[in-house]
């Protein structure tokens, strides 16, 4: 990866900062922003080459090695923040010129393309191949009496052994709030991506979560050599195609919140339209694990897309449709 000599002229537009060493960008842009050195009424953008105490969904730690993308983006808000947001900043990130190209690679060798886990994370599942076949099953099936006795065939087969198949993570995203005064001014959008480097996640590291890390560089090894990208885009254009990915994400997630008083639905339609395409969950078995006042209550089923809210939709073995909020995701085979 070659040093970071120069910037693209955009990030200049957007405030951008750019440090050899962060704790955490999120904490740094938020104190930033907190102790009045930044103006909460514009865009600020900080970038780092490591984090010392980067951070990560539920305070659990970001290992951040060089040769990876820690960027944090302010943008002012006026509406309170939806369970959506975090869905379209995803949604956005994996139409990136580089992951397009890559996904383009991906499904031309029949491998499971780049998408967008449900809350805040891009990656794959690489299907195990017993329970491809299954679904195949199930999405050649429309009668409805029909279709629940194949999921109830292929679930209960499965549910016994409860093995699990890990997530190749991408990309986390962490959204925080910023206030002042006791009023919300902005939000934070914290992104970490895997470029050069793929931490080994240890139990530690994982803290029960089922996945492993994977990097663009390691996905492009994956492909055939005549097919690979010969280079991939350097840190300066990545955090280019991601600001704009995140402007573009708060433009819409603005649209969103213009259009609800008015009753119609067209840029909430377009979303989910688009989120079911990459949708990394999509007719997956998963085991969801929620904790109720410290006490663990499991739900498992089929994963069939999200609703308006962005709460993640869960067809249970018995063919009720739970609607999820929050939970530790696991894909069961």
């Amino acid at each position: 990866m070659p040093p970071l000599t120069s910037f693209p002229p955009y990030l200049s537009e957007l405030n951008h900062h750019h440090v050899a060493s962060s704790a955490s960008t999120n904490s740094e842009l938020i104190e930033a922003l907190q102790n009045g050195s930044l103006d909460v009424a514009t865009v600020h953008v900080l970038t780092a080459e490591t984090q010392s105490a980067g951070r990560g969904q539920h305070g659990r730690s970001w290992q951040s090695p060089r040769g990876n993308v820690y960027l944090s983006l302010y943008h002012p808000v006026h509406m309170p923040i939806s369970g959506l947001l975090s869905l379209i900043i995803g949604l956005e990130l994996a139409k990136m010129p580089v992951i397009q190209t890559l996904n383009e690679q991906l499904q031309a060798q029949g491998l499971t393309p780049i998408g967008v886990k449900w809350a805040n994370d891009l990656g794959f599942y690489q299907q195990a191949q017993s329970q491809s076949e299954e679904l195949s099953k199930v999405q050649s099936v429309t009668d409805s009496s029909v279709l629940d006795s194949v999921l109830n065939s292929a679930l209960d087969s499965d549910v016994a052994n409860q093995r699990t198949l890990p997530f190749n993570k991408l990309a986390g995203i962490l959204i925080e709030p910023v206030t002042k005064a006791g009023r919300l001014v902005g939000v934070v959008l914290g992104i970490g991506l895997n470029v050069q480097a793929a931490p080994k996640l240890t139990t530690q590291t994982s803290e029960g979560m089922s996945y492993q890390a994977i990097s663009l560089q390691g996905i492009n090894e994956m492909l055939p050599l005549e097919t690979r990208s010969a280079s991939l885009p350097d840190l300066p254009m990545l955090y280019q195609q991601m600001c704009k990915a995140l402007m573009a994400a708060m433009t819409r997630f603005e649209h969103l919140g213009i259009e609800q008083p008015t009753g119609h639905t067209y840029y909430l339609d377009s979303f989910l339209e688009q989120f079911a395409t990459m949708d990394a969950l999509s007719g997956l078995h998963l085991r969801v694990t929620q904790d109720y006042n410290n006490e663990e209550k499991v739900v498992t089923g089929i994963a069939c897309g999200v609703d308006t809210h962005g709460c993640l939709q869960l067809r249970q073995d018995s063919g009720k449709i739970s609607t999820l909020f929050t939970g530790r995701i696991d894909v069961i085979y």
